[in-house]
């Protein structure tokens, strides 16, 4: 009767979880009537293990791999398109992605713009796009992660670089979820300390926002029960995922990136599993709508343990330098969301739990190797106000916080963020 949403929904993709389970890609394409498949890729996990392993099963089924291995390591509308061209042309009947969440999200695209041609700002969130809903069904995708921090193997979220726009935003649709998500932890101990430690922060990153997210129930009903939106807002099925996956990296990441140990990254990769279980159905909110504008100014930082063409701020590390600030911004708006998690984190005991979630984030970025503030990055104080405006455009992440900031606002925490550690 008070007009407010009073369900909630719990959906993600079919997952195998296990070492050994990419040797049985061609069974599982195979068992989806699939015959001809883009194998989507970037050129660095072409010459892994891994890839030789997913080529392999899939010849063995009988499956054809056509070859997409032009993905980029944070993808434009371009890389996109180019991917979406490629799968025309072969005509494939369905997707096989093997990589970090670039390379999956890659393959979403392809998959959606090749089936439902159209310039990818038709289907962008509002209001970089004109945020049009997926016409139909897509094509089988199975998505096979190298990396454990993005949890696009179980969301219905792409990131997109619009190149003119200049502005990193997402397509946010049921219909572009990953049919099934491999996760094999095998393929971990190849990435560098230093891409574990990025990959650690996305993870605690997306499970302490889904947990933290605006409430579903404070949301308004919808119209219909198809227009419940996919970040519906914190509900118990995304906490429950999220607090175990918080636990999970604070316990594991610092053993991971110090010597790569097989059962830590094993860990890990479960936790990215449940992170992505919990912000695709709970949605994330301000250090990710803060990290999308860091990744598009920034000028001449270059990563250590990436392969990079120019500057990039990997988008671990863009979360994780503006996390510490967001949240204890939103842990003064909220304080009862965040004591759970400074509890799971092993934070120290405060009056104020938003502080106690920052400060834990801010050591454990210094013990694991990550840059702490956007100074170090080569941002200064002159970027702030672009970089606020940035922020407050990510209307999808915002609507989802909390409490939504103001663009004064999003200026002191960048503030903050600038300086910290």
């Amino acid at each position: 009767m008070s007009g407010l949403e009073t369900i909630f929904s719990i959906e993600h993709a079919a997952i195998r979880f296990g070492r050994g389970a990419l040797a049985e890609t061609g069974q599982e394409a195979r068992a989806l009537d699939l015959r001809r498949v883009l194998l989507v890729t970037d050129p660095q996990v072409r010459r892994l293990p891994a890839f030789a392993t997913v080529q392999a099963a899939l010849a063995e089924a009988g499956v054809e791999a056509v070859v997409f291995d032009r993905v980029a390591v944070e993808p434009t509308d371009t890389a996109m398109l180019d991917a979406a061209r490629a799968a025309a042309e072969a005509a494939v009947d369905g997707f096989v992605s093997l990589g970090g969440g670039s390379a999956m999200d890659t393959a979403k695209a392809a998959n959606l713009l090749s089936t439902y041609p159209a310039p990818i700002t038709d289907y962008v969130s509002a209001p970089a796009g004109r945020a049009v809903p997926v016409p139909g069904p897509l094509k089988p995708h199975i998505a096979c992660p190298t990396t454990f921090g993005t949890g696009a193997e179980t969301t219905g979220i792409l990131i997109v670089d619009l190149t003119e726009e200049e502005v990193k935003t997402g397509v946010v649709s049921r219909r572009i979820r990953p049919t099934l998500g491999i996760l094999d932890p095998g393929t971990l101990e190849t990435l560098p300390g230093s891409v574990i430690a990025a990959n650690g922060f996305d993870v605690l990153s997306h499970a302490i926002e889904s947990f933290t997210a605006r409430p579903f129930h404070e949301r308004p009903a919808p119209a219909t029960a198809s227009a419940r939106p996919l970040s519906q807002g914190a509900n118990p099925y995304s906490a429950f995922a999220a607090l175990e996956a918080v636990q999970l990296v604070a316990a594991n990441l610092e053993t991971a990136v110090r010597h790569r140990d097989p059962a830590a990254l094993e860990q890990l990769a479960f936790a990215g599993l449940l992170a992505g279980v919990g912000f695709g159905n709970a949605g994330c909110h301000l250090p990710h709508a803060m990290s999308y504008p860091v990744a598009a100014l920034v000028r001449d930082w270059r990563p250590e343990g990436w392969v990079t063409d120019g500057p990039m701020v990997p988008h671990g590390i863009a979360v994780a330098v503006n996390a510490p600030s967001a949240l204890r911004w939103a842990g003064r708006a909220q304080p009862g969301r965040f004591a759970p998690v400074a509890a799971a984190l092993g934070a120290r005991e405060t009056a104020d739990p938003g502080d106690a979630v920052a400060d834990a984030l801010l050591g454990l970025m210094t013990r694991t190797g990550l840059p702490v503030n956007l100074a170090r990055m080569g941002f200064t104080s002159a970027d702030i106000p672009t970089l606020a405006e940035g922020a407050a455009r990510q209307r999808r992440l915002t609507d989802n916080a909390p409490l939504p900031p103001a663009i004064s606002d999003f200026e002191a925490m960048y503030r903050e963020a600038l300086i910290q550690g």
